[in-house]
């Protein structure tokens, strides 16, 4: 990853942004700690890059095998979700996004997670904080409501998508007001570390567990300075680190 890649990641660009097929708002570790590589590594991609890693190995578990566990999370990048990808509306350009992300980031101090824990969240292992930070909370809601006018709102197909995963009346009402039913009081921060283990064996599952521990417990606290925006370029694309919006409360 060069220092230029860097750069480009952290500033915003005085350039015109190309639109993008969807975008999102995230944590994800500043690209130049020890926190984003060895969850690249873990994952198999860089967003920043774009470049596959080598995943490490897993007695038990094939790296074919591993990489399929990996799939999903590995498509969008390491993260923690702050507002679910959305089409942008006509009316604002990414420049704009980018300018109402960076104004969420200027009265927010950057503040260290609670130590991260691999957990079995829902069938899929992710990283959890061990308590919710109220920092995490406002952002959130900040995130959802100052910017969902800057979404499209879901066609028919997607809601018809959404709604299969069989949504709780509450969710389902987080899905029509704001586009994205784990929002709001159904939020949970989390970093997903593999995608369904619904039809991995207990070993697998023990298997992928442990080298989780052993991949991410050592590392030091994970801060959380900024608002990244990751972007889908086309349908179905893997998403793309563009931008990560400096939190600059107290500066």
């Amino acid at each position: 990853m060069t220092t230029a890649g860097l750069t480009v990641a952290r500033q915003a660009s005085s350039q015109p942004t190309q639109r993008a097929y969807r975008y999102a708002v995230y944590f994800a570790p500043n690209v130049e700690q020890q926190w984003w590589a060895d969850a690249s590594q873990w994952l198999g991609r860089c967003a920043v890059s774009q470049q596959l890693n080598v995943q490490p190995l897993i007695a038990g578990v094939s790296a074919k095998r591993f990489a399929e566990l990996t799939e999903h999370p590995r498509r969008y990048g390491f993260h923690a979700t702050m507002r679910a990808p959305f089409v942008l509306t006509s009316q604002y350009q990414p420049t704009d996004l980018i300018d109402r992300v960076n104004m969420l980031c200027r009265d927010v101090k950057p503040f260290v997670l609670p130590r991260l824990q691999v957990t079995l969240m829902d069938q899929f292992l992710a990283l959890v904080p061990e308590r919710h930070p109220a920092q995490v909370t406002l952002l959130e809601e900040q995130c959802v409501k100052v910017l969902n006018d800057c979404a499209e709102p879901l066609g028919p197909e997607e809601l018809s998508r959404r709604r299969s995963a069989g949504l709780s009346a509450q969710e389902d009402a987080l899905l029509l007001r704001w586009g994205y039913p784990y929002v709001l009081e159904r939020y949970r921060f989390h970093c997903s570390l593999t995608g369904s283990l619904a039809k991995a064996s207990p070993k697998e599952v023990s298997a992928l567990t442990q080298a989780a521990h052993q991949h991410f417990d050592h590392l030091p606290p994970c801060v959380f300075d900024a608002l990244a925006i990751f972007v889908e370029p086309t349908r179905g694309a893997d998403f793309v680190l563009l931008q990560q919006c400096p939190l600059i409360g107290g500066a």
